[in-house]
C-alpha cells in the first residue's frame, strides 16, 4: 500500500475508534459514585466506568492506542525518509532532493537461456542480503506489463540491475525477448516520452563470450541504450562477463560478476553511509568525491559519461576546480582506454589479453567449468583435455553389443578410448549432449600442455574407470582384461581436437602405441586440416547444407562460417585416407535439404557418410529441441536412400538400428557383390610407420588398408548391425536396452 493511503487509513480507523469510545463512555450506566472531587474517587469512578463497559468499547481502547502509536511511528519514519537521499554515480556521491525516493535497495532482474544469469542474480541476493540491503529477484520472463513493473519500481525508490545473457545473434535469451521488445519500441516510438524511465536507477551487467566479435554482449548493450534513451539513471557502470576466459577480465565468466557485484554494493552501501560534506548541510549541488584510498592504485577508476565518445555533458553544469582538472583528465583518459579495449574484445581490434599477471597464458578450465564437467563423469587433464567412459565400452564389457563403429569399420567398443585434447569447441550446436558446458573459443589462447603428458593421464584416467567394473554383475572377465589394452581411440568426446597446436604430434603418440585414430572436426578449421598427418579416419560433421540452417543449427562463432565450412570441405578430399562426412538428421530443421546434401559431397568427396539421426540428451535450456526433433530409423532410411539416389558413385552398405544410424559409402570399397567397409588395424599400423619412418615420402590411401565387412553389418541383414556374438538384452517389458 501507498504512503499517502496508508496514513488516511490509520486516521480514519483511529477517527472510527475514538467515535466509538465516546459512545461507550456515554451508553455506560451510572456507578453511583456521586462524590468524584478528590483524585480517588475519580479513579474509582473511572474504574466502574470500565467494569460497566461493553468488551467492544474495551476493546476499541486498546486498537486505539496502538493505532496511535502505529501512527507515530510511521510518521517519524516517514520525515527521516523525506531528508536529502544520495545516488551512486561512478565513483561519486551526488545529493538530491527528492523526497519521494526510498533509500537504495535492491530489485534484481534477470533473462537466461541457460540458467547462468538466475544463478548470478541468486548470488547477488544473497550478497545483498548479508550486507543488510533488502533485495528481490525477479525473471524478465515473468514481466507481462514491463511499464507497470518499472513504474512501481520507480515509486519504490528501488535500484533495479538487469543480469542479462546474449543468445544467438546477439539477441536477448527467449523469456527476456518481451521486455528488450517493449524498451526499444518505446525508445523508438515518439509517442512516448523520453522521461517514460525518468526515476528509474538501474545498473546492467552482461553475460556473453568475446569470441563473438561484434555480438559479445549485445543484448545487455542495447538494454542500457534503451534504458538511458527513456530517462533512467545508471547508478554504476555496465558490467560484462565474458565466458571466453581468454578474454576475461577476471579470468572466468564467474570471477567478471564477482568483482563487479561486490564493487556494485559497496558503491549502493556507501550512498547511505557516506561520511563528509552529503552528510551535512549543504546546497544541492554538493558533490562528494570518491574513496581516497584507491587513488594511485593500479586498479581502474570506473568513469563513464552520458555520451558515446567520453566527453562531458554538453548541459552539465557543474564546474570543475583547476586543481582538480588533471584527475579529470586522467579519469577520461582511462575511460577512453576501456572503450577501445571493449570495442577490441567485440572483435573490431581483436585485442584480447591471454596471459595472467604473471606473464602465464591463461588455463582453459576454470573452477566452475570444472565442477560442471566432473559432475558430468568427465575425468579431465591437465588444463584443457578430458576423457570419458563412453556407454558402448560398458556395454560391450558385458556382451551386449558395440556402438556403430564396431558394425561399420569392426573397432572393439570394449576397447576404445573416448578423450580430446581440446575441451573448446567454435561452435554451440542445438544437439550438443554436453549441454554447452564446454568452453568455446575460435583459436588456441590457453596455456597449453605437453601432448605426452595428455596421452599418460588420458590412459590412466581410461583405465582407472575400466578397472571400477571389475567384480560388476554381467561383465565379462575376459572383456574386462582385453579393455585394459586400449586398441582405438575417438577424438570425438567434446570440443574441437583439431584446434590444439601440437595435434599431429599427439596422435603421433596414439600410432606408436598401436592405437588407431578417429579425429572429428566441425568443418571451421580448414588450415588444420589440411596441415593434418594421417589419421586413421578423419570426419567432418555437416550438420546442415546451407548457410541459414547452418548458422541455425551450429550456432557458429566465426563470422565467416560458410567459407570456412565450404573450405574444410576442400580440405578434406585433399587427403589421401579415409574420410567421412558425418550428418545428424534434425526433424523439422535439416531433413529436406537432399539436394544440397549432394552438391556438398561433390566438394569432399568423402569415403563414407554416415546419417545418423540426433540422439535426444533431455531437457536443456541452451536448446528447444524436443522428442517431436528425432526421427525414426525408418526416416533416417528414406532420407540416405533419397540421398544415395543422386549420389552415383555412393551406396547404402551398412546400419546400426539401434544407433539410429547408416552409412553410405562410395562404391570403391565394393568387390563385385560384398563390402569392405572395415579396416585391416595391423596393416593400418604398419602403413602408418613406413609412413613416419620414411619421413612422410610413403604414403598410402584409403583402400590399402580396407576389410571386408561381415554379413550381419551389411544393409538389409536380418540382424540390422546387431553382431550376433553379443547379447541383446531387453527389459520385461521387451524393451530393447543393449548399449545401455
Amino acid at each position: 500500500m501507498a504512503k499517502g493511503k496508508r496514513d488516511t487509513f490509520l486516521l480514519v480507523l483511529l477517527c472510527g475508534n475514538v467515535v466509538m469510545l465516546l459512545a461507550g463512555v456515554v451508553l455506560a450506566p451510572e456507578t453511583g459514585a456521586g462524590d468524584r472531587k478528590d483524585l480517588s474517587s475519580m479513579l474509582q469512578w473511572l474504574w466502574g466506568l470500565v467494569l460497566n463497559m461493553s468488551s467492544a468499547v474495551v476493546l476499541a481502547m486498546v486498537v486505539n492506542l496502538l493505532l496511535l502509536l502505529r501512527l507515530v511511528y510511521t510518521r517519524r519514519k516517514n520525515k527521516l525518509k523525506e531528508q536529502t537521499v544520495y545516488v551512486n554515480k561512478d565513483v561519486a556521491c551526488y545529493k538530491t532532493s527528492s523526497q519521494d525516493i526510498l533509500p537504495p535497495h535492491l530489485r534484481i532482474f534477470y533473462g537466461t537461456q541457460t540458467g547462468t544469469a538466475k544463478h548470478f542474480a541468486e548470488l547477488l541476493h544473497t550478497a545483498a542480503q548479508d550486507r543488510g540491503l533488502t533485495s528481490g529477484v525477479k525473471d524478465l520472463a515473468k514481466v507481462t506489463d514491463p511499464e507497470d513493473t518499472f513504474t512501481e519500481e520507480m515509486e519504490a525508490g528501488f535500484v533495479c540491475v538487469f543480469i542479462l545473457s546474449t543468445y544467438t545473434d546477439g539477441q536477448p535469451p527467449e523469456g527476456a525477448a518481451w521486455v528488450c521488445r517493449w524498451l526499444e519500441e518505446s525508445s523508438t516510438d515518439f509517442r512516448v516520452s523520453k522521461t517514460l524511465l525518468g526515476k528509474l536507477k538501474y545498473a546492467v551487467f552482461g553475460l556473453g563470450s568475446s569470441e563473438y566479435g561484434d555480438n559479445f554482449n549485445m543484448a545487455s548493450r542495447k538494454l542500457e541504450q534503451w534504458l538511458q534513451t527513456l530517462g533512467a539513471q545508471e547508478v554504476f557502470p555496465r558490467g560484462e562477463g565474458d565466458q571466453n576466459v581468454a578474454g576475461s577480465r577476471h579470468g572466468s565468466l564467474e570471477q567478471d560478476f564477482a568483482v563487479w557485484s561486490d564493487e556494485l554494493l559497496g558503491a549502493v552501501i556507501s550512498c547511505e553511509s557516506q561520511e563528509g560534506c552529503c552528510k551535512q548541510e549543504s546546497t544541492e549541488s554538493c558533490q562528494c568525491k570518491g574513496n581516497d584510498s584507491r587513488q594511485g592504485e593500479d586498479e581502474e577508476v570506473q568513469y563513464e559519461s552520458s555520451s558515446e565518445d567520453g566527453s562531458l555533458s554538453d548541459d552539465d553544469d557543474s564546474l570543475v576546480d583547476v586543481e582538480d582538472l588533471g584527475a579529470v583528465m586522467n579519469k577520461m583518459k582511462q575511460a577512453k582506454q576501456r572503450q577501445v579495449e571493449e570495442e577490441a574484445a567485440r572483435g573490431g581490434l581483436r585485442k584480447i589479453t591471454v596471459k595472467k599477471k604473471g606473464g602465464e597464458p591463461k588455463e582453459m578450465i576454470t573452477p566452475a567449468l570444472k565442477k560442471a564437467l566432473e559432475k558430468q563423469g568427465y575425468r579431465l587433464i591437465g588444463s584443457h583435455s578430458g576423457v570419458k567412459l563412453c556407454r558402448w565400452t560398458k556395454s560391450m564389457l558385458r556382451g551386449r553389443g558395440g556402438c556403430y563403429k564396431h558394425t561399420f569399420y569392426g573397432i572393439e567398443s570394449h576397447r576404445c578410448m573416448e578423450t580430446t585434447p581440446s575441451l573448446a569447441c567454435a561452435n554451440k550446436c542445438v544437439f550438443c549432449w554436453r549441454h554447452h558446458t564446454n568452453p568455446v573459443g575460435t583459436e588456441w589462447r590457453w596455456k597449453m600442455d605437453d601432448p605426452q603428458a595428455i596421452l599418460d593421464g588420458a590412459m590412466k584416467n581410461h583405465y582407472n574407470l575400466i578397472k571400477q567394473f571389475k567384480g560388476v554383475p554381467g561383465v565379462k572377465p575376459e572383456r574386462l582384461a582385453e579393455a585394459m589394452d586400449v586398441q582405438h581411440c575417438a577424438l570425438s568426446l567434446v570440443g574441437e581436437p583439431i584446434m590444439y597446436p601440437q595435434i599431429n604430434t599427439f596422435v603421433q603418440l596414439l600410432h606408436s602405441h598401436r592405437i588407431s585414430s578417429f579425429l572429428v572436426t566441425n568443418a571451421q578449421f580448414p588450415d588444420a586440416i589440411r596441415n593434418m598427418d594421417p589419421v586413421t579416419q578423419l570426419y567432418v560433421s555437416v550438420d546442415a547444407s546451407t548457410k541459414d540452417s547452418l548458422k541455425k543449427i551450429d550456432r557458429p562463432l566465426f563470422r565467416d562460417f560458410w567459407p570456412r565450412f565450404l573450405d574444410s570441405l576442400k580440405a578434406l578430399s585433399e587427403k589421401g585416407q579415409r574420410t567421412v562426412y558425418r550428418l545428424t538428421l534434425v526433424k523439422a530443421w535439416n531433413v529436406d535439404e537432399i539436394e544440397n546434401y549432394a552438391q556438398l559431397v561433390e566438394i569432399g568427396k568423402p569415403d563414407f557418410i554416415e546419417v545418423k539421426g540426433v540422439t535426444y540428451c533431455g531437457e536443456s535450456k541452451a536448446s528447444n529441441l524436443s522428442m517431436a526433433n528425432i526421427p525414426w530409423h525408418e526416416e533416417v532410411v528414406n532420407f540416405v536412400q533419397q540421398l544415395a539416389d543422386q549420389l552415383p558413385a555412393y551406396e547404402i552398405a551398412a546400419e546400426h538400428e539401434h544407433s539410429n544410424c547408416v552409412l553410405l559409402a562410395n562404391t570403391k570399397f565394393k568387390k563385385g557383390s560384398e563390402w569392405w567397409t572395415w579396416i585391416d588395424y595391423q596393416k593400418f599400423h604398419q602403413l602408418i610407420a613406413d609412413y613416419t619412418d620414411s619421413g612422410g615420402d610413403k604414403m598410402f590411401s584409403a583402400e590399402d588398408y580396407m576389410a571386408k565387412t561381415p554379413s550381419w553389418a551389411v544393409f538389409g541383414s536380418r540382424e540390422q548391425g546387431f553382431d550376433p556374438q553379443e547379447t541383446r538384452w531387453y527389459r520385461k517389458n521387451r524393451k530393447d536396452i543393449s548399449g545401455c
